[in-house]
């Protein structure tokens, strides 16, 4: 049973006439007549009684009528979900977070927007650390993914930059110069510098050193944290000094303090990444938005 003969049977049964039901298909009557016959061949049965003036649903008509008008309202219910996924204005979408990046205003200003716009989008988000998260938006398990870079692993895909960040100097609310405005970083030379794993974000590591040894010290590493995020928490806890993004001073936390550094440091930029060669809906139109 082909869905067209269906279509031409409840045009027919919902106009009462092959004329006029012709007319709304945009088909010529002979051709119509045709195809409702070969629907009742293969039914086995009458479905349509020719009047003088019209038609008449048979018994079997009558019940056909009914689940013929229920299969078209799945069928193009089904063809319209799946095109709303082919444009990218339906489905799901799987969002990557670096841990650091779930912080940043302009992040979630961009996801509030997108939502805004495409509704029926259910976005799926997963926070990793930076490695993590490039080996799965590499394998497909991410749509797309907010990084921080600098990040080595960033040339593999495309990226597009949202936000720059200034560094800060984040200290112990008790340490002496924790009522500064602003400080040296070389006033810190003798304090422990908290870091995350170097495999976490290599290049983001190695900018945090570097900015050390131009302000004229190497650093004394301490406490290694999980995550740059998890450094605010260690720095309340006495556990030495960080360099963080500015967004991360909005973290809560009593016992830290957040300042700016006398010399600028390395600024950190946020960036949406997404494979290459992938130029699917969903991304056009988050850059779009942008």
């Amino acid at each position: 049973m082909e869905l067209r003969h269906l279509r031409y049977f409840v045009a027919v049964a919902q106009t009462g006439h092959f004329t006029r039901a012709a007319e709304q298909l945009g088909i010529s009557q002979p051709p119509l007549s045709q195809q409702i016959q070969k629907l009742e061949h293969e039914v086995g049965t009458p479905l349509i009684k020719r009047l003088t003036r019209g038609i008449e649903l048979t018994e079997t008509g009558k019940t056909l009528y009914k689940d013929a008008c229920e299969i078209i309202k799945l069928t193009d219910a089904a063809l319209e979900r799946a095109r709303n996924v082919a444009r990218g204005i339906s489905g799901s979408v799987n969002i990557g977070f670096a841990c650091s990046t779930a912080f940043n205003p302009t992040v979630f200003s961009l996801l509030r927007r997108f939502r805004e716009n495409y509704p029926k989008m259910h976005l799926q988000p997963q926070e990793k650390d930076m490695s993590a998260l490039m080996n799965a938006l590499e394998e497909g398990n991410l749509d797309f993914a907010f990084i921080r870079l600098p990040c080595e692993r960033s040339k593999d895909f495309m990226c597009r930059v949202i936000d720059t960040e200034k560094m800060m100097v984040a200290l112990p609310r008790t340490h002496p110069l924790s009522q500064n405005k602003s400080l040296s970083l070389l006033d810190l030379k003798d304090e422990p510098l908290i870091t995350f794993p170097r495999e976490v974000a290599p290049s983001l590591y190695d900018q945090t050193i570097n900015a050390c040894e131009e302000a004229g010290f190497t650093p004394l590493l301490g406490q290694q944290s999980p995550q740059l995020t998890s450094a605010i928490s260690m720095v309340g806890g006495g556990f030495g000094f960080a360099l963080v993004p500015a967004s991360l001073s909005k973290i809560d936390e009593k016992n830290v303090v957040c300042l700016d550094s006398l010399r600028a440091l390395p600024t950190s930029d946020i960036a949406i990444a997404w494979r290459r060669g992938d130029s699917g809906h969903v991304i056009l139109h988050l850059l779009n938005l942008l």
